[in-house]
């Protein structure tokens, strides 16, 4: 079972280190241009063999393009209704669906997660559901370097879980896991009376008009989904077998799917974003709070939000998500502005990128 190594955390280190000289375009046809250029040029220089790009400018969709191919060995074409994987991105999704049931008045973000969800071990009744949304709940993960704990099922995994220590106390510190938004999945079901998936379809997709996003992972039948690949070794491979393009494959079960779980493409994740930044899916009050860092116990703010991670890079405060080291996408509220870049290889790291588009458009 392989699962997308740390996302989080690699692509934060990722786009602080990103420093380039900004270029700035004088049109909004020069940006799209621009746009269109640095595409074709990334993408050679990377490897990747297919991605798509859209940018909110404004706080509508104002450039959407699919280049290269959803799938190599069979020469398929992307296109703008290729679906590709967002992976760890999904938790921002998650973050809008419990802001939507807080408007809702059907969760309280400083209740107890006991409150809603029975039978839990003593050391985590006490987490308040605010801490599973900014990763400071200092729960055990439920994924390690191998996939899930044990190696066995999800249930056998949750129940080695529930027996191992806390990483920390509640509150005290940041420390990214999956398990927080498994149990925000659950929090999301109990609360709205149905599933996880079917909570967000008909609170956020079918609203938006979002038709082609779905849930699924490699070994799910996903339609006019991109295959993955990845340039990295397999684990049979002599040290000094040569680089190549080889299929990626990722096992994300049910239970995980609130952190993992959506594909979708940029047109709908640009449509998605914009319609956010319109207060069309959550009111601006809302939208602020679930962009507000998480404080942590000694005062200190943690690097999370409400499903977000948020940061001020060069004066600009940067709300983003990633997923998988090939998805990202990366917002400036207050310029009405966000990037989105989807691309099938693993390793591609677009967050590293991402700033440069957005300068295009400033």
């Amino acid at each position: 079972m392989q699962f997308a190594a740390r996302p989080y955390l690699l692509c934060l280190q990722a786009v602080l280190l990103v420093c380039c000289a900004p270029v700035f375009a004088a049109t909004l046809g020069d940006a799209n241009q621009a746009t269109h250029r640095f595409i074709a040029t990334t993408m050679k220089e990377r490897g990747i063999p297919g991605m798509q790009v859209a940018v909110v400018k404004d706080n509508r969709v104002v450039f959407s393009e699919a280049s290269g191919l959803a799938n190599v060995e069979n020469k398929i074409a992307a296109t703008r209704s290729t679906l590709f994987p967002i992976n760890s991105a999904t938790k921002a999704f998650t973050g809008v669906a419990l802001m939507q049931l807080v408007e809702a008045g059907q969760v309280d973000l400083d209740a107890p997660i006991a409150t809603y969800l029975q039978q839990l071990p003593v050391a985590w009744q006490g987490i308040r559901v605010r801490q599973l949304l900014a990763h400071t709940s200092g729960l055990p993960d439920i994924v390690d370097g191998n996939g899930l704990v044990g190696g066995g099922s999800e249930a056998q995994a949750w129940q080695l879980l529930e027996q191992q220590p806390m990483q920390a106390a509640p509150g005290a510190q940041f420390v990214y896991n999956q398990t927080n938004y498994a149990l925000l999945a659950r929090i999301i079901a109990r609360c709205s009376g149905s599933s996880y998936e079917d909570h967000l379809a008909a609170h956020q997709f079918k609203p938006l008009g979002m038709a082609h996003t779905r849930f699924g992972d490699s070994y799910d039948l996903v339609p006019n989904a991109a295959t993955m690949y990845s340039f990295f070794p397999r684990s049979s491979d002599a040290a000094d077998t040569p680089a190549r393009l080889s299929h990626w494959f990722y096992d994300m079960p049910h239970g995980l799917w609130a952190g993992g779980g959506i594909q979708i493409t940029a047109d709908e994740l640009a449509q998605w974003l914009a319609a956010l930044l319109q207060h069309r899916v959550l009111a601006a009050d809302s939208l602020a709070r679930m962009w507000t860092p998480e404080r942590l116990n000694d005062g200190s703010e943690g690097d999370w939000a409400a499903g977000w991670p948020v940061s001020t890079l060069q004066g600009r405060r940067q709300v983003s998500s990633f997923g998988g080291a090939r998805a990202a996408l990366v917002m400036y509220p207050e310029q009405g502005l966000a990037v989105v870049v989807l691309t099938n290889l693993v390793g591609a790291n677009p967050q590293q990128f991402t700033a440069q588009i957005a300068d295009f458009y400033r």
